[in-house]
């Protein structure tokens, strides 16, 4: 009898509780404004955190507060863009879109190593040992760090060994870019053809000895092109994007050592 009035007083606290909170509910629930329920159902649901926010309905809260600017959404696009501009009531200027790239080609084939590496396939573990098997100390360590947090699979491994983004696949997350000990994954415009694919700011006679396909800083890119896009800083070029790129292939063509490679 006493279990069977245990039971029954659980029951009907139980029941009281329960219309308690739903009342609660009712009562405390922050209704969202249509505008801020638009932003969040036109967000891609990638959740990349390329925009800088933690999340697509992060990044909707913060441009609908005014906290964060339109269009930074690189899965999104200008569609994107366009879309969040009619639901704000303003005009949106979509970025171009970003995408990864890869500043190495040293596979085994042109560059040469210092010892034997057996340890955790990771590029951050393989890092801490001397920065590397690897001669060079600024460049790709091969062991696919980027290609485990890359959420679509837009970066793979050629037979020679290197490791190439496709960016039509990349959706600009930059998780690859964080993961990197090296820094040799960076961000550049969708549109960038002409690229210096190398990391490397040591001295050209130091590249030599253990790179066939390093930059040298000769500045032939920079000073042999009329309105040349490229520029040696600290031994490596650079294509400043924001220039005139149409001589941007004459300098990938008398490249000596061809690490400015067409995309």
């Amino acid at each position: 009898m006493a279990i069977f009035l245990a039971f029954i007083v659980i029951a009907v606290l139980g029941l009281v509780l329960g219309i308690g909170l739903q009342f609660a509910e009712g009562k405390l629930k922050v209704e969202k404004d249509a505008k801020l329920e638009e932003l969040e159902a036109a967000m891609p649901g990638a959740n990349c955190g390329g925009c800088g926010f933690a999340g697509c309905s992060a990044y909707a809260e913060a441009v609908y507060k005014g906290d964060a600017e339109a269009g930074l959404c690189s899965p999104g696009g200008a569609e994107l863009a366009k879309k969040m501009g009619d639901i704000l009531g303003i005009k949106v200027e979509a970025k171009e879109r970003e995408v990864a790239f890869i500043f190495c080609q040293g596979s085994a084939d042109v560059t040469s190593t210092e010892f034997n590496y057996s340890g955790m396939s990771d590029c951050n573990a393989a890092s801490l040992l001397h920065g590397g098997p690897n001669g060079c100390k600024e460049g790709c360590l091969h062991l696919g760090s980027c290609m485990a947090v890359c959420p679509i699979g837009a970066i793979s491994r050629r037979e020679d060994g290197r490791l190439v983004v496709d960016k039509e696949k990349c959706i600009g997350c930059k998780k690859c870019t964080k993961i990197c000990p090296n820094g040799v994954i960076k961000m550049v415009p969708y549109s960038a053809k002409y690229l210096v694919a190398c990391n490397n700011h040591e001295s050209g006679a130091k590249v030599r000895t253990y790179c066939q396909v390093g930059c040298i800083g000769c500045k032939m890119c920079e000073t042999k092109v009329e309105n040349s896009p490229f520029k040696v800083d600290s031994f490596l070029s650079s294509n400043d994007f924001a220039k005139d790129q149409s001589n941007a292939s004459k300098a990938c063509e008398i490249c000596p050592k061809k690490c400015i490679v067409e995309r």
